[in-house]
């Protein structure tokens, strides 16, 4: 009987300690960090070569 009360204080300790944390994080806005970073581009588009146009394949009527 000792083990369950021990273990339901500890759970609830748990589930406390997680509503704390959820809490601090809302207020802190850590949440909108992910929606920032997915805002950013992957690559510098400035910095990126500018495409080429493709070769035109070598015709027979050239030779």
């Amino acid at each position: 009987m000792n083990v369950l009360v021990l273990q339901v204080f500890v759970s609830l300790m748990l589930v406390a300690s997680s509503v704390l944390l959820f809490v601090y994080s809302v207020r802190h806005r850590d949440h909108e960090h992910a929606d920032r970073l997915s805002l950013f581009p992957l690559e510098d588009d400035s910095a990126a070569p500018a495409p080429r146009a493709p070769e035109p394949p070598p015709s027979a009527s050239q030779e």
